[in-house]
């Protein structure tokens, strides 16, 4: 080996060490103008938003699509702004024969409210090749054969796009498609309670899909178009190109919040006809995974459980960052960014972390931006761990990482299956007296103030003993006379959980004494579905879990999967006990109360009731309460029904988390809020800042690799003195010495 070879070798190794990164993201992006976030576990089920309505889902679902309404970013309470409206309105009343009435109109007498909205001109949709047109005017890609779309597999593979503006006609197309057979479509049962014909509007679609799938396969991924403009619906037109007219049943104050959310996004027809034709089904070319929207990003790759691309959308219009907010936000920088056109980034990048842990060491280390934008749970995770570390608070405290925390408007709750025939309702009177002992026994062995209390720090809450979160109307959280008299009672005035003993005896009486049915002998076995994968972190919440059963003697059996296996298996009603959550969709009881009310039952209806629980007492309260503003009348409603659901027990009433972001010091304007699902249109990058605070905090440790460099020219070097020292030897006369 030459000198120069050594040379070459020794170029190498000090170009190694030139290039050592510790990085999980290409070389140099940390100075782009790019916004770099992890999701968990597998990609977003749905992408379509007709069929969204999972939390992991918000962070693309609103920066793709915009709603009619938006919460302000920094004002709380939360108040709602324009968005693709022109204006908050306020709704007309009609009574029965169609004629005005006041604005205070009492809810009896209002038989419809209208709601006649303006929609912002000149909004367009991203350029996609459902809009692209030939010279003469046609649709270029609405007329393909299968073999057309053998080769596409993303809305990018085609050679021509297009855009048009916005119009009434989209929402009202958005509207009707709640009642598809196509795809899941979870608040159909809630919209068809009042939107005026939507009920009836359903059986029509139904019957018309029949008719166009007639003679094919039922099994088949291609399926005709279905046209929703062929069929009008009476509640939703639009008069003007840029009005919308919303006919509601009723006095429904809570309406205006449903104005905020995916449901009424714009759909335009042409994405529909454009996924609908052969080969695009197989390809995976539909709403669900390649949405189109107005919104301020575009998606651009779609690596299925991998990784998720959005970049800027090069026809939005621009939005100007909010100048007011809370007294505090201004000392906090949150207004710095005043009367500027967002969004700020350029790109958003999604990569999965399957676990917990690496997730949080990238965060630490500088490399994720926000964690997760949507869960509400890291903020708490990292400040149990300051608290649990003068060190690591220390370190949070230099590196300026932030962990804004706040009380919102959540919950989660381990659920029973109303149709299952051990805990849930039970088909006779006495078999339903015995299921309801049952549960009974069961909400008070599960000891929420020790688990979310004292044991799982990082995830803390207060114990909730009913669905009512504290933040909004109606609660009773936090007060002696709100508590669940199943679970707990009062003790000198102070809440205290009922004792194992009166469990232990409810089993007795619900036919298991000791655990044991009192006709088999048999041991009682409870499957427990978990929505996530049980990873170390969340194997230790599982264990806990099956030790506060067995305290009184039922066995708890685990069966945990991924999340969308989870949704898929709610979905046919094949759980027994679940463990599931909500975030509150508008800050309102309804949003929580809605999550039992019967008609909303998700195996029955594909709607948000998970345990399938219905009580037409209850059904009838929640009814009467959807007319009423705030007051005491829809006060004692929300009691009535709170206290129904007490007894029934459908859920064991889990706890109320503490909320809270998490956010580095170059994301000078990040705020959490439950309610602002579109983070992405808000956050600003200092991406100069971010590339300078990476190198600090993760620079390399030399020696080892110099180390190595060192000892491969050491071997080189012997190497060649060896090869050397032969070559000599060979040379030499026989009987002389080298």
């Amino acid at each position: 080996m030459g000198r120069k070879t050594l040379a070459i070798l020794a170029l190498v190794g000090l170009a190694l060490l030139g290039a050592c990164d510790n990085s999980p993201h290409p070389r140099g992006s940390e100075r782009s103008n790019t916004l770099f976030v992890a999701f968990q576990e597998r990609t977003p089920h749905h992408l379509d938003p007709t069929a969204s309505y999972s939390l992991n889902e918000t962070p693309y679902l609103l920066s793709v699509y915009e709603t009619l309404y938006a919460y302000h970013y920094l004002k709380r309470p939360y108040t709602l702004v324009p968005r693709l409206a022109t204006e908050i309105v306020a709704p007309r009343y009609l009574d029965r024969n169609g004629q005005p009435l006041p604005a205070d109109a009492p809810g009896e007498q209002v038989a419809e409210s209208v709601y006649d909205v303006r929609i912002r001109p000149g909004v367009m949709y991203a350029p996609h090749p459902a809009f692209a047109k030939t010279p003469a005017g046609e649709y270029r890609y609405h007329a393909m054969k299968a073999e057309d779309a053998a080769d596409k597999h993303t809305p990018f593979d085609f050679k021509d796009t297009g855009t048009r503006e916005v119009v009434a006609e989209d929402f009202v197309y958005a509207v009707k498609r709640h009642a598809t057979t196509r795809i899941e479509a979870p608040v159909y049962g809630v919209f068809a309670e009042h939107v005026v014909g939507l009920r009836e509007y359903g059986p029509l679609i139904r019957a018309e899909d029949a008719k166009l799938r007639q003679g094919l396969d039922p099994a088949a991924l291609d399926k005709p178009f279905l046209d929703f403009r062929r069929f009008p619906l009476e509640g939703a037109t639009a008069p003007e190109r840029h009005l919308l007219r919303l006919r509601i049943k009723g006095k429904y104050p809570q309406w205006k919040y449903w104005m905020t959310m995916p449901f009424l996004s714009p759909v335009p027809w042409e994405a529909d006809r454009f996924y609908a034709q052969p080969g695009m089904a197989k390809n995976g070319l539909s709403l669900d995974t390649w949405p189109v929207g107005t919104g301020p990003f575009v998606l651009t790759q779609y690596e299925q459980d991998r990784r998720l691309v959005l970049e800027r959308n090069p026809v939005f219009r621009g939005v100007p960052y909010p100048c007011e907010g809370m007294p505090e936000d201004r000392a906090a920088g949150l207004l710095d960014d005043c009367g500027k056109s967002m969004p700020f980034v350029d790109k958003l990048v999604f990569e999965v972390e399957k676990d917990k842990t690496p997730l949080r060491a990238k965060f630490v280390q500088g490399f994720l931006d926000v964690p997760e934008i949507e869960r509400s749970d890291w903020g708490p995770d990292f400040l149990a761990d300051a608290a649990d570390s003068d060190d690591v608070r220390r370190q949070f405290e230099a590196r300026g990482q932030r962990f804004p925390k706040s009380i919102e408007p959540s919950n989660w709750y381990l659920g029973f299956n109303w149709l299952d025939p051990v805990v849930g309702k039970g088909d006779t009177p006495e078999q339903q007296l015995r299921n309801r002992k049952l549960r009974h026994a069961l909400s008070i062995a599960i000891d929420w103030e020790e688990g979310y209390g004292r044991v799982f720090t990082q995830k803390a809450g207060e114990a909730a003993h009913g669905p009512v979160p504290p933040g909004v109307f109606g609660t009773r959280h936090g007060t002696v006379e709100g508590h669940n008299p199943v679970t707990h009672r009062v003790v000198n005035g102070q809440v205290v959980r009922r004792s194992l003993d009166e469990a232990r005896q409810l089993l007795a009486e619900a036919g298991y004494p000791q655990g044991r049915d009192v006709k088999t002998g048999r041991p009682l076995v409870i499957n427990y579905d978990y929505q996530r994968v049980p990873t170390p972190e969340f194997k230790a919440e599982l264990d806990w879990m099956v030790r506060q059963f067995a305290k009184i003697g039922v066995q708890l059996e685990i069966r945990a999967t991924d999340y969308n296996q989870f949704q898929e298996k709610m979905l046919k009603g094949k759980q027994q006990v679940f463990w599931w959550g909500w975030n509150a969709d508008y800050p309102d009881p309804e949003n929580f109360l809605f999550l039992l009310y019967g008609p909303n039952s998700k195996a029955r209806f594909e709607g948000e009731n998970a345990a399938n629980y219905e009580n037409p007492e209850f059904d009838r309260r929640y009814r009467q309460a959807a007319q009423l503003d705030d007051g005491p009348q829809r006060q004692k409603l929300i009691d009535e029904m709170v206290a129904i659901a007490q007894q029934d027990a459908p859920w064991a009433w889990g706890y109320f988390p503490y909320s809270g972001g998490a956010f580095q010091q170059w994301i000078p304007n990040g705020k959490f809020g439950i309610f602002v699902y579109d983070h992405t249109l808000y956050y600003r990058v200092d991406a100069a800042l971010r590339a300078a605070r990476q190198a600090q905090w993760n620079r390399p440790v030399w020696w080892p690799l110099v180390l190595i460099a060192l000892a491969a020219l050491w071997l080189g070097w012997a190497a060649r003195r060896a090869f050397a020292a032969r070559e000599r030897a060979v040379a030499l006369p026989a009987g002389t010495r080298g």
